[in-house]
């Protein structure tokens, strides 16, 4: 099966914890239920308010997310599916694209699990 990255948007700052639980607990059945459209849950995350990002451009550092947008990356998972039409269909039911936000579906294309570059 083929891995896709869905990464969740949402309006600026994007703070999990502003979420109802209602909404909280629609994204964790979402999570629950990616196997019955057809997927399996490798990784998911969801992130600290964009509020909290650093950028980094060559050799220039500076608080705040990569771009000044309206929307922000929110949270990111990642889904093994048999097609891009079943990864679709898995993102086109996340609570985000209901709670005002939307989703971004792109195929992996290489990576790695656990690797320790520290040698210990």
């Amino acid at each position: 099966m083929a891995q896709y990255a869905i990464l969740l948007f949402a309006n600026a700052p994007a703070d999990a914890a502003d979420l109802t639980p209602e909404e909280q607990q629609a994204h964790q059945r979402h999570g629950e239920d990616v196997e019955r459209f057809g997927g399996t849950m490798l990784a998911a995350f969801a992130l600290q308010p964009s509020t909290t990002a650093t950028s980094v451009r060559g050799d220039v550092v500076t608080d705040g997310p990569f771009l000044d947008t309206k929307e922000v990356i929110a949270g990111v998972y990642v889904i093994e599916a048999p097609d891009l039409d079943a990864a679709l269909e898995i993102a086109r039911r996340n609570p985000a694209t209901q709670q005002g936000g939307g989703v971004e579906v792109r195929p992996v294309a290489s990576g790695f699990v656990g690797v320790s570059t520290t040698g210990g």
